[in-house]
């Protein structure tokens, strides 16, 4: 391996354990904002715990996950400073969208919707959470707007030896992410709901308290994730044609042939029990209260995130050895002077800080988990004040 596929597999193993970040974030943020609807329409407490449960878990992978993306945006300057050079002004457009739209109003809408609990007026309160989710997606729009450039560099002309911006309108009806984002959409809602509904088996299995609870969770969860494969496998076929058409041969390389069989099998598998077990979610009660299915539900929740990642390397092994597709390939797009050392020292240091980060986001939902809703800090009224009033005290 020399230090080109050093550089490469780098960017692989640290861009995949970010988008496992990513991907429960989408999920998970609207699911919460439903719940909080639910609950301001119908005034029922179990629904408002639900919020604070869920939210709270999203909250964690929320903090967490911004984390992974600063690692990220290393990268581009320390191993891929060609790729910034060359089509800096095109692929920094969207990225910059990204950060200063919808990433800092994702933070600013989630930091009232954290400290506004019993503060903020009912609705201007779940406002607050759809206008998370809604930037949230507006944050991956862009990127995708970013990724999609890559794979089709529409709205571009070369001019001095750099691709400028010619045309915004193209770049953002990009036909390589006209059929993306919405599969995206499904990915995140696929990945969200597997979480809620595989939390809720456990506890429903393991028989530890509020099963009411766990039992709207599970139907919560598994309709979701349903709604979500239906999206991410219909979109994800639709895209095969379209970035076929522009990238001919994209799919008969063997890392990216070897993905996109994974990804299928995976996802039509998915797709098929989520449906078989979607039926007797009609019985509310007899998917709620048989406990055989719940081991079942458990080791489906992973299922999606495994998708996403081949999916994703379907999407990206596909383009080499372009970095932008016709354009710029993978060995000009390299920082020069990098040497085997040096990047295996970032390998190193980034892929551990990741996987670190990973395993204390999941420590941290899991033990979220175990504690269930009735400790849960989110939205906890303050407590009262233990002092004794001036009169008593006289």
């Amino acid at each position: 391996m020399d230090v080109l596929d050093l550089a490469r597999l780098q960017f692989a193993v640290t861009g995949s354990l970010h988008f496992l970040f990513v991907v429960l974030t989408l999920g998970l943020a609207p699911l919460v904002a439903i719940m909080q609807t639910r609950h301001l329409r119908t005034g029922l407490p179990v629904f408002e715990r639900m919020t604070r449960f869920w939210g709270q878990i999203y909250v964690i992978n929320y903090a967490v996950g911004v984390f992974t993306g600063l690692v990220m945006e290393f990268q581009f300057g320390l191993n891929w400073s060609g790729l910034s050079h060359f089509a800096g002004d095109v692929f920094g457009a969207p990225l910059a969208m990204e950060t200063l739209i919808a990433f800092f109003l994702e933070s600013t809408f989630l930091g009232l919707w954290i400290f506004g609990w019993n503060r903020l007026p009912r609705g201007l309160h779940l406002a607050c959470i759809w206008l998370v989710a809604l930037t949230a997606y507006a944050s991956a729009f862009f990127i995708m707007v970013a990724n999609s450039f890559l794979q089709h560099p529409a709205g571009s002309v070369l001019r001095g030896g750099r691709l400028v911006l010619d045309d915004v309108g193209a770049l953002f009806a990009n036909p390589a992410l006209i059929m993306a984002f919405p599969h995206v959409i499904g990915a995140g809602l696929f990945a969200g709901g597997a979480v809620v509904m595989g939390a809720s088996a456990y506890k429903l299995f393991r028989r530890t308290g509020e099963q009411e609870f766990f039992r709207r969770s599970l139907r919560t969860g598994v309709m979701w994730a349903t709604i979500g494969s239906l999206l991410a496998t219909g979109f994800g076929y639709a895209q095969f044609g379209m970035l076929n058409g522009i990238q001919p041969g994209k799919f008969d390389g063997e890392l990216a042939g070897m993905a996109l069989a994974n990804m299928r099998l995976i996802g039509e598998l998915s797709q098929a029990l989520f449906l078989l077990v979607l039926a007797p979610l009609l019985f509310r009660h007899l998917l709620a209260r048989a406990r055989w299915v719940h081991p079942l539900l458990m080791l489906l929740t992973p299922l999606p995130f495994v998708a996403a990642l081949f999916g994703w390397l379907a999407r990206e092994a596909g383009r080499q050895p372009w970095v932008v597709y016709g354009k710029l390939d993978v060995a000009h797009a390299m920082s020069p002077g990098l040497t085997y050392g040096s990047v295996m020292v970032s390998f190193v240091a980034f892929a551990g800080v990741l996987g670190l980060l990973a395993l204390v986001d999941y420590l941290l939902i899991a033990r979220a988990v175990r504690r269930g809703p009735g400790q849960v800090a989110l939205g906890a009224p303050a407590p009262a004040d233990p002092s004794p009033s001036p009169a008593l005290a006289l």
